[in-house]
């Protein structure tokens, strides 16, 4: 039976050390730097995420877990100590007889075995005490805690040894130390890996990716199930070394049932697996198996343990199917990392084409003369003046330079009314575009199934409550900028009198009118009213600044609109793009690392001592 103890004991075999360094020299270089390059595939997956919802997506987030795992739990610790003992896992399915098996193994009851099931919940580690330092440190399986136990009481029978079933232990590891067990080689019962537990089943898979030797249990009956095999044939996918125990195999049975799994495994790329034969025999009182019985098992494993080329042999094999195990499975990432930054870009191209749209839109209704019309071109009108003076403008436009000689002699009633009438106008454009973009955005997100899962409950088809206010306030913002190139191109005119008579602000919306038909080209029939109040507005500003600073001014005026136009717009898109998660992963960086960890695999432990 196993008594548990405190795993800081000082008393315990081994516990003064934490595992032993690998050769020295060439082999340490070549090891010190295998270690290096899995320390960076460690990071690359510490940090992938695949944040979006692609197919593929949840079935590699799972491949990047397990690869994670499996490094932590084996693949570092295995290149950072070769001479470690080997670990051989004992796995199979539920009722195979694994805890039977291992009691048998070492001569009497350390785990407990049983009809209720799962027997096996925390998992035991059996090695010999001269190996003892190996296991107490977190060198391998590092999530799982150490729990010590020790071997009392002669005895007791095998329904009562070891640990009783808890589910709340099944995050540690129960080391015992025991003369049994050859020196060189570990022990471990793990739980089923077709419990009805789902936890048992996880922990079953990790196990077994932690080890360097399969001891697989099944049984005459159940020998040919799916959930074996898929585990048989990932073992032969990765050329892991792997036992094949048949147990409680029916006298006179063991023959033909022996063939037909060895006809099985040839078909399967496993011809190499050792196969044992348990035949079904009585338990006795204790719950043991005749010795007998589990003899050619113990005979194998002692040679293991006194063949230190075979050991290294079984090292190299595993840990290199592993290892490029993992660099297919980068691969793997790689493009799933591939894809999600392919559907990241379109998903922020739509959103961009969206509010692009809308820019254009708004630069064409900021040019075309859309906004000299209504009530703009109402307040424009009380500004200038109706009635003669338009009317002899539209009849002889030639006779303009007289009127406006006279117009300059006047004074023009004030520009508020016209600086406001812009603001409003050119506000709801604004408003009504980024509103249309976000719908856009929203639906073009919508119809993809990453966009729905980013925008989740949220609705983002129309602008923020704040938008109106922060336009108006842009605007505002904009007609301070016009005012100030025309005051500073009016300091620079020595006529100050004629554009100070008719002040900073008139002029200033002249400009305004001026820049909304700036690349409209109204000509013709097509000119009507709002053609003519730019005619107006660009004949004014010549007379006094040029026409050459005429132009000028517009352009930087249009100019200065669209940036704020463009910022208005990206604040509103941006509500869309954060939550596109910046790249954590580069697919390229990946595939390299998957290139390297597949000449290491070919290397395996040369120049390493096992």
């Amino acid at each position: 039976m196993i008594r548990l103890v405190n795993p800081t004991d000082s008393s315990y075999p081994g516990s003064d050390s934490a595992g032993h360094a690998a050769g020295n020299g060439a082999g340490a270089t070549e090891q010190d730097a295998a270690v290096e390059l899995l320390e960076l595939v460690r990071t690359e997956l510490a940090t992938l995420t695949l944040p979006l919802a692609l197919p593929g997506a949840e079935e590699a987030r799972t491949t990047a877990a397990n690869a994670l795992g499996q490094l932590d739990d084996y693949i570092l610790p295995r290149w950072r100590s070769l001479d470690a003992p080997l670990l051989a896992v004992v796995g199979g399915s539920t009722g195979a007889g694994k805890s039977t098996l291992v009691n048998a193994l070492v001569g009497h009851p350390v785990t407990r075995s049983g009809a209720i099931r799962p027997t096996t919940r925390q998992p035991i580690l059996l090695h010999h005490p001269q190996d003892a330092d190996w296991f107490t440190s977190n060198r391998v399986l590092p999530t799982l805690s150490r729990v010590r136990g020790e071997l009392v009481k002669a005895n007791t029978p095998a329904s009562r040894a070891g640990a009783a079933p808890d589910a709340g232990a099944m995050t540690s590891l129960v080391l015992v130390a025991d003369q049994a067990v050859p020196q060189g080689v570990a022990i471990l019962d793990a739980p089923d890996v077709d419990s009805i537990s789902d936890d048992n089943r996880q922990l079953a898979g990790q196990l077994l990716a932690a080890a360097d030797l399969w001891l697989f249990v099944t049984t005459a009956n159940r020998y040919a199930d799916a959930v074996p095999w898929k585990l048989l044939l990932d073992a032969a996918s990765r050329d892991i070394t792997v036992a094949i125990i048949l147990d409680r195999v029916p006298p006179g049975a063991e023959q033909e049932i022996a063939d037909d799994l060895h006809a099985m495994l040839n078909r399967e790329g496993l011809a190499g697996a050792q196969l044992f034969v348990v035949p079904e025999a009585t338990l006795n009182q204790l719950g043991m198996l005749p010795p007998e019985s589990v003899q050619p098992i113990n005979a194998w494993l002692a040679n293991i343990s006194e063949d230190a080329t075979g050991r290294a042999e079984i090292v190299r094999r595993t840990l290199n199917g592993t290892v490029r195990s993992l660099s297919e499975r980068l691969t793997v990432l790689a493009q799933a990392v591939q894809d999600q930054h392919d559907a990241g870009n379109q998903l922020g191209e739509d959103v961009q084409a969206a509010f692009a749209d809308a820019a254009t839109r708004i630069g064409q209704s900021t040019s075309d003369g859309t906004l000299l019309r209504g009530e703009v071109l109402a307040r424009w009108q009380d500004f200038v003046g109706t009635g003669e003076f338009f009317r002899a403008l539209e009849s002889n436009i030639g006779r303009f330079r007289d009127r406006i000689g006279a117009f300059f002699k006047g004074q023009p009633p004030p520009a508020v009314k016209v600086e406001s009438a812009i603001e409003t106008g050119l506000q709801a454009v604004i408003v009504d575009q980024a509103a249309r973009a976000a719908e856009d955005a929203d639906q073009r997100w919508r119809a993809d199934p990453a966009g729905r899962q980013l925008l989740g409950l949220d609705d983002l088809s129309g602008v923020t409550a704040d938008f109106p206010a922060e336009v108006a306030a842009e605007i505002r913002a904009w007609q301070g900028e016009v005012l100030a190139l025309i005051r500073s191109e009016g300091a620079a005119k020595r006529s100050q009198a004629r554009w100070l008579s008719f002040g900073v602000n008139g002029l200033g919306v002249i400009l305004m009118i001026v820049v909304f038909s700036f690349t409209g080209g109204l000509t013709g029939a097509e000119v009507g009213i709002a053609g003519g109040t730019a005619v107006v507005g660009q004949k004014l500003l010549e007379a006094i600044f040029g026409e050459d600073a005429v132009r000028r001014l517009a352009k930087e005026a249009k100019t200065a609109l669209e940036k704020r136009c463009a910022s208005l717009l990206d604040g509103q898109q941006q509500r869309f793009l954060d939550r596109l998660a910046p790249a954590q992963a580069d697919a390229k960086r990946l595939d390299e690392l998957a290139t390297r960890l597949g000449s290491l695999g070919k290397l395996g432990t040369q120049g390493g001592k096992a």
